[in-house]
């Protein structure tokens, strides 16, 4: 839990008197923390940084220098309302990576999980859900209301349009452009990103066993091989993989993909 502990402030550091530094927290030179700020335990803000408000971060995050954390959005229609930025624990975010609150036209929050790596000049705009262990490349910019699963990468350059979603161990190419939702598992590229296959190494490395790949690349194959549309989809995989634990994300995929998915 946060408390007042600034034994780990720099002196050239502004720390709002409102601002909860839990113990072990760094700030470094020339940082800025404001008001409505929660900053949890063994959390390194290097210097250069400027967090603002309403913002938690957990515990253990690294924020590298000329990172802008907890600023207002460049949604036209935020009008100053007292929305939040949640981040979780044990994020790297680079440098120069600018990541704003939510409006309230959505769930007046932007949030990301753990265990995350944020290169350099990444952008996460107002009301993004970013999961956990996931690595946003070099320039990667997801715009308002994105959601990005657990374990997903998108590689440098990437660009999603809002309201995209990226599934659970997805994986982009660098300089893709998202203009639709791209499901669990599915490798994409292009601009606009077209799928290539399963991510099926990156799979494999998360310990995926050779059965479960098996059973994903038919489902992949139902989608993208048998000229279905993705309602048609949807339904055979519901009738054939119900039962396996493995297909449900690529099945939410469908189900919940309000921009259709990339073909």
């Amino acid at each position: 839990m946060a408390t007042n502990d600034w034994s780990g402030v720099h002196p050239q550091a502004i720390v709002d008197p409102s601002a909860k530094l839990a113990d072990g927290v760094t700030v470094g030179p020339w940082s800025y923390i404001g008001p409505d700020v929660e900053i949890g335990e063994g959390t390194e803000v290097l210097s250069h940084v400027v967090i603002k408000g309403p913002t938690k971060i957990g515990r253990n995050n690294r924020i590298f220098q000329f990172s802008s954390i907890g600023e207002e959005c460049q949604d036209k229609k935020y009008a100053g309302e007292p929305t939040t930025l949640t981040i979780g624990d044990n994020n790297v975010i680079r440098e120069n990576c600018t990541i704003h609150r939510g409006t309230v036209q959505d769930q007046g929050r932007t949030e990301i999980g753990s265990d995350n790596l944020l290169m350099a000049y990444v952008h996460v705009a107002h009301d993004c859900v970013v999961g956990s262990h996931t690595i946003l490349a070099n320039c990667a910019t997801l715009a308002g209301h994105v959601r990005v699963g657990d374990w997903a990468i998108l590689g440098g350059g990437t660009m999603v349009h809002q309201f995209c979603r990226i599934g659970p161990h997805s994986m982009s190419a660098g300089g893709s452009i998202v203009l639709k939702d791209i499901p669990a598992y599915v490798m994409a590229s292009g601009q606009s990103a077209q799928p290539h296959g399963l991510n099926a190494e990156g799979l494999k490395r998360r310990g995926f066993d050779k059965d479960v790949l098996t059973v994903l690349k038919r489902a992949y194959k139902v989608i993208y091989r048998q000229g279905l549309t993705t309602e048609q989809a949807l339904e055979e995989l519901e009738s054939q993989y119900s039962d396996v634990d493995a297909v449900h994300p690529l099945i939410e995929s469908l189900r919940g993909a309000q921009r259709g998915i990339i073909r």
